[in-house]
Order: structure tokens, then C-alpha cells, then sequence
């Protein structure tokens, strides 16, 4: 009887073991996710590798990306969250990756109108900025500035890791006058401009 006692007691000191030994496992699994992502405190930019991409869409036709580069950023982290930062980008970098283009319809032409007073203003306005003031969950809120008119906006569908930030945001362009309509009416350009933002620590 002694006997089997002794060795119930061992069986269950086994499992009880290997349950500690798993729940061990499972919370170094979470420290080393959470130790994954970026260190907390106000983090600088590599600005040669971030980035942030744009989309405009002429409805039913067509449409044109391209990128912008940064010239100054950091991001505010605080346990895993963002808590504050901005960017600045500058708008006379515009490069189109797009292959919607002809021999009327140029890539230095469409630079050339986006840098004009029908979009960007670039002479008056030569930046563009997002400020953050806070985040819940996968969102950020901020308050974008173009062409010198500051609105509200939020980043959805952002991801935090070791290796930066990336998000979305989509933007109506006739909030910051950014207001130019094609003479066609078969031809509408849409009010959104997606940005799609990938911010790099620098190491």
C-alpha cells in the first residue's frame, strides 16, 4: 500500500513538473516577444530605409504610386505601444514606381503637375508632416499637415516589431486643398490618397 502511494505521489510530481516546466516555456515565449519589439523611449529614424508610399487612382482608369523620402522622425514607444513621434517628408522627392505612362503622359510630367498649385503647391509647401497623439489597439491617431492645412487623421492596421512600424493611412486631398478635377466628366480622380508608412529604427 506504502508502495503505491509513493509512487502516486511520483506520478503526480511528474505532471506537475512538466506543467511548470511548459508554463515556463510558454512565459519565456511571451518575455521574448514582447523583448522583440522596439525598446521603449523616444526612437530615431533610419530615414534612408524608411519609407512611405503613396496611391492615387483616376477611377476607372487608372492608377499611380510612387514614394516620398523622409527627412527627419522618431517614434515615442512606451511597454510594446506608440505614445508619440512624428515624421516629415518632403514632397520634392516624389519618385513614381507606376508603369501607367506614354509618350504624352510622362513620369516627369505627372512630377511636375503633383509639384504644382493644382496638387502639392511643392514651391510654398515643400514638406508635408504627421504628428502622433495617441493609439489604441492597431490604430494611430495624428494630425497630418499638407499644404499647410492640419486635420485629424488615423493609421489603421499598424503593426509594432523590432524591425519598425508600418501602417496605413487614406487621406481625403480636398481637406488640405490639394482640389484638382479633370475637365472630363468621364474621368474623376479620387479624393483618397493612401499612404502606406514603413518607419526603420536606426540601429
Amino acid at each position: 500500500m506504502k508502495k503505491i502511494t509513493f509512487l502516486g505521489l511520483a506520478l503526480v510530481a511528474a505532471i506537475s513538473f512538466q506543467s511548470c516546466s511548459s508554463a515556463s516555456e510558454d512565459t519565456t515565449e511571451e518575455v521574448a516577444e514582447v523583448a522583440s519589439a522596439m525598446a521603449d523611449g523616444t526612437v530615431a529614424l533610419d530615414l534612408a530605409a524608411s519609407s512611405v508610399e503613396y496611391k492615387g487612382v483616376m477611377l476607372g482608369v487608372k492608377e499611380h504610386t510612387g514614394n516620398v523620402a523622409l527627412t527627419e522622425g522618431s517614434v515615442d514607444m512606451a511597454g510594446g505601444a506608440i505614445t508619440g513621434g512624428s515624421f516629415v517628408v518632403d514632397l520634392s522627392t516624389i519618385i513614381p514606381a507606376d508603369t501607367n505612362y506614354n509618350e504624352q503622359s510622362t513620369k516627369e510630367k505627372l512630377v511636375g503637375h503633383l509639384s504644382s498649385p493644382d496638387f502639392f503647391n511643392v514651391a510654398e509647401f515643400p514638406t508635408a508632416s504627421f504628428v502622433v497623439t495617441g493609439s489604441e489597439g492597431s490604430t494611430v491617431t495624428g494630425n497630418l499637415t499638407v499644404r499647410g492645412i492640419t486635420n485629424e487623421e488615423t493609421v489603421t492596421d499598424v503593426i509594432v516589431s523590432e524591425n519598425g512600424v508600418s501602417g496605413t493611412l487614406a487621406f481625403d486631398r480636398t481637406k488640405y486643398d490639394v482640389s484638382f478635377a479633370l475637365p472630363m466628366k468621364d474621368m474623376v480622380i479620387s479624393n483618397d490618397i493612401v499612404l502606406s508608412i514603413n518607419l526603420v529604427p536606426s540601429m
